[in-house]
């Protein structure tokens, strides 16, 4: 079953132009007629070079970027057809991870009110606990990432990167969601680090019925945690298929490109 249905979706950025002179004006055709589906408690591995549109397309489908043209289902909802509030509660099972986790998180804020955040702004999600009730919603959560409590204290710049993801995943799990966009997660890690926060999403979907949508320049990476791999190239998908079908027999050329072209890396 499709937890959410992409059709023909695009994205057509528009160029100002410079004020300092020079010619900028035009169009950046961003994501170009994308057609995928991603079936409950799958992981969808979306995978191509810097500048594929793979990003643009995470914030599309859930809507954080409004589309040129299209339409997205999710979980039988019209997304494009809803209007705020509606989106606002369709939020609550869609949440997204992402790249960089040092400017993710507010250094402002404590962990413990970085995690929280999100059951206050949807407060008939569990904004309405008392206080003691949504940190013993925190305590849970970071136990799920592997952090012990003791980190609600502190804020996010006395923690290293992939204990910052760590956080950053826990902040996406607040509302238990049953979808979320993975916007390259590891990308900023060191090797060791990024494998570790690989293992650990496989483990909370496994523990939290999780659906992904998981992407990565990294084909060595998306093969290890997905069951159906999506190639984009120049803003289109280019080649969909089950993720040993796609390694083993390559249809398109950018597809066998990426496979060659990337090394191995060790995350079991």
């Amino acid at each position: 079953m499709a937890l959410v249905e992409v059709r023909d979706l695009s994205k057509v950025f528009q160029l100002a132009e410079s004020p300092f002179g020079g010619q900028r004006s035009g169009e950046v055709r961003a994501v170009e007629g994308v057609s995928l589906d991603i079936h409950q408690g799958e992981t969808l591995g979306l995978v191509g070079e810097s500048g594929s549109g793979k990003s643009t397309l995470g914030r599309l489908i859930l809507r954080l970027v409004e589309p040129t043209s299209g339409s997205i289902v999710f979980d039988g909802a019209d997304l494009l057809q809803a209007n705020g509030s509606q989106v606002r509660r369709l939020r609550r099972d869609m949440q997204i991870i992402f790249q960089d986790p040092f400017g993710s998180l507010d250094p402002r804020y404590r962990v413990e009110d970085v995690i929280a955040e999100p059951l206050l702004l949807h407060r008939t999600a569990g904004g309405s606990l008392s206080r003691d009730g949504r940190r013993q919603q925190v305590r849970e959560l970071l136990r799920a990432v592997g952090m012990d409590e003791s980190a609600m204290a502190r804020y996010p710049h006395e923690f290293s990167g992939g204990q910052r993801q760590r956080i950053g995943i826990a902040r996406a799990l607040a509302l238990r969601p049953k979808f979320i966009v993975a916007d390259e997660p590891v990308s900023a890690l060191d090797v060791s680090v990024g494998a570790q926060i690989v293992n650990l999403l496989r483990q909370l979907q496994r523990e939290f019925g999780l659906t992904y949508l998981f992407i990565s320049h990294s084909m060595p990476v998306v093969r290890y945690l997905s069951n159906r791999i999506a190639v984009m190239y120049r803003g289109k998908i280019v080649e969909v298929g089950n993720t040993e079908q796609v390694i083993a027999r390559p249809q398109h050329d950018y597809t066998r490109e990426l496979l060659t072209a990337t090394p191995e890396v060790a995350v079991s």
